[in-house]
C-alpha cells in the first residue's frame, strides 16, 4: 500500500523486505551505540546537567551510524519515487550515513525539523554546499513489539494559524518495512515509548538550495 498527503508526507506501507529490516537490526544492535544529540551540542563538548536537560526536554534514545551500501541501494528507489510521485521534484544527489536508532521504554524525540540553517561548508565534496531537502524513516521493528513511538507530523493549516497534528498509528500504517518519506523542513517528533523497544532507520537525502 502507498498512501500520502500531498506536500507533507509520503509513506510506503511494508515497503521493505522482513529480511531486510531484521538485517538491519542484526547489524545495528552490533554496532557501538551513544546517545543522540541534537544540533549544537556534541557528546564530549557538554556537562553532564547540560545531557540530563536535553534528554528531559528534547530528545532520548541511542543511535548508531552505518554507511553499508546495498540498505542505500534498496532504499533509494522508494525515495525517488515518492519526490516524483508527490509532485516536489527536489533536485538530490546524495544521501548522509544512515542513523540506526533504538527507543526503549520512556525514549522518545520532541518536534523538530531536520533542516540545517545554512549549507554543509566542512565536510567534504559530496556534502558542501548542500542542505538536507528530504527525510525518511524506515520502521525497522514489528509493532507488536512495543507501545507507543508514533511518528507525528505538525502541519500548518492553510489560510489558518492553527496547527494540526497528523499522527502515523503504528498500529494500522507502520507494519514493519514500511517507510515514510517527507520534506526535511516539516516538523515531526516520536512520541515516548511505552513499552518495548523500536528499531528505526533514517537518513537524509542532500541537494543545492532551493532557487
Amino acid at each position: 500500500m502507498i498512501d500520502t498527503i500531498k506536500d507533507k508526507y509520503f509513506y510506503f506501507e511494508s515497503g521493505l523486505s522482513h529480511k531486510f529490516c531484521d538485517d538491519v537490526v542484526k547489524l545495528g544492535v552490533s554496532l557501538k551505540d551513544k546517545q543522540a544529540m541534537v544540533r549544537g551540542l556534541e557528546l564530549n563538548q557538554v556537562s553532564k546537567k547540560e545531557i540530563k536537560d536535553m534528554k528531559k526536554n528534547i530528545r532520548d534514545s541511542k543511535i548508531s551510524w552505518t554507511d553499508e551500501k546495498w540498505m542505500y541501494r534498496e532504499i533509494l528507489p522508494f525515495i525517488n519515487f515518492a519526490n516524483t510521485e508527490t509532485g516536489w521534484n527536489f533536485q538530490h544527489d546524495w544521501i548522509e550515513s544512515l542513523q540506526f536508532t533504538k527507543y526503549k521504554k520512556g525514549q522518545y524525540y520532541g518536534f523538530h525539523a531536520d533542516t540545517i540553517p545554512e549549507p554543509y561548508t566542512n565536510k567534504g565534496e559530496s556534502h558542501n554546499g548542500k542542505i538536507r531537502k528530504l527525510s525518511f524513516s524506515c520502521q525497522l521493528s514489528d509493532p507488536n513489539d512495543y507501545e507507543g513511538g508514533e511518528l507525528e507530523f505538525a502541519i500548518p493549516e492553510v489560510f489558518s494559524n492553527e496547527i494540526k497534528i497528523h499522527t502515523i498509528s503504528v498500529k494500522e500504517f507502520l507494519p514493519k518495512g514500511s517507510i515514510i518519506v517527507f520534506p526535511s523542513y516539516i516538523w515531526h517528533r516520536i512520541k515516548p515509548i511505552k513499552k518495548g523497544v523500536r528499531y528505526s532507520l533514517v537518513s537524509w537525502v542532500l541537494g543545492y538550495p532551493f532557487k
